[in-house]
């Protein structure tokens, strides 16, 4: 369970900070159309071997988006799912994220761990500055028995650490005792402490870790449906600063998808996704779960115990 915490951690950090230049302000991103698709893969390093990387939109209402990430070497294939409910609060945007994700490691007897996702809060939107921080709770759940909670704090206005989290690491029927604690920067160092101990050591420096090189095809080589094909002509356009040309290119999108949609409408036609179906009540999920709420109850209130599955 620490080793997928750790490797947990460090996706938090390269998802919603790395990503973004020191100095810069996060943006508004584009809004992914029905079917629309994401193919990367990351080289081998020192052994690692490659990591694929495949992701769908399959649903528009609501957005939903199915991901697939899989290493043949290591036997790990993760399957999951995430979608998006947004409200406001005074001062901030707040997304919470729903649906779920299944990391299965064939290599280990298929040891498997289910984990849910943090809320984003986007803050500093009122004077032009956005970034984002997490809040909320995170659960992950083990086939060895073993589960976490990470909870995610905001900096107030006065005090507080940014990115800050804690983790308790805890076995199920037995939530009172910890095995470890974690605590720290999900952008930055983080410590461990064993149940009844004192003393804490180090856990995690994601500063110091060196990223896998990322590998995307040239879009002159990519699919019809894939991200930076779809979005060439809109996305050309805002690097050059011409916006009119970037919003025409962007409602020639828009209304081709409302063209398609009325045309399977009028059909009686339902729309497929190219590389994932979904299925309703996956065991693993649904054995999961129930092994997590018998443990922390109603805290944990899952939308669904399906999940979008890619098809062999």
């Amino acid at each position: 369970m620490t080793a997928f915490v750790k490797w947990f951690i460090s996706s938090l950090n390269a998802s919603y900070s790395r990503r973004v230049p020191k100095g810069d302000w996060e943006k508004k991103p584009y809004n992914p159309i029905l079917g629309e698709q994401y193919k990367m893969h990351w080289e081998d390093m020192n052994g690692s071997g490659e990591t694929k990387v495949l992701c769908e939109q399959v649903s528009h209402h609501p957005p939903i988006t199915g991901f697939c990430i899989k290493n043949d070497k290591h036997g790990m294939v993760l399957n999951g799912h995430t979608g998006q409910k947004t409200r406001f609060s005074s001062t901030s945007l707040i997304c919470d994220q729903v649906g779920q994700c299944v990391l299965h490691l064939k290599n280990r007897s298929d040891e498997t761990y289910m984990f849910s996702y943090p809320s984003v809060t986007v803050n500093g939107i009122w004077y032009a500055a956005p970034y984002v921080e997490l809040t909320g709770t995170s659960y992950v759940q083990s086939s060895t028995g073993l589960y976490c909670t990470i909870e995610y704090t905001s900096r107030g206005w006065i005090s507080g650490e940014r990115n800050h989290f804690k983790c308790y690491i805890r076995r199920n029927g037995n939530p009172k005792e910890y095995i470890y604690k974690i605590e720290g920067q999900w952008s930055g160092k983080s410590t461990l402490t064993p149940y009844n101990s004192k003393s804490s050591q180090p856990f995690l420096d994601v500063t110091a870790l060196t990223p896998a090189s990322m590998h995307v095809e040239d879009v002159e080589k990519q699919d019809e449906m894939e991200s930076r094909k779809i979005w060439q002509k809109v996305s050309d356009a805002i690097r050059a600063n011409d916006t009119q040309t970037a919003g025409i290119e962007k409602s020639k999108i828009e209304n081709k998808q409302r063209q398609e949609r009325a045309a399977r409408l009028e059909a009686n036609q339902e729309w497929e996704p190219k590389y994932f179906h979904w299925v309703d009540n996956e065991p693993i999920v649904s054995t999961l779960q129930r092994m997590l709420t018998s443990t922390v109850k109603n805290k944990y209130t899952p939308a669904t115990s399906g999940n979008w599955v890619v098809k062999e």
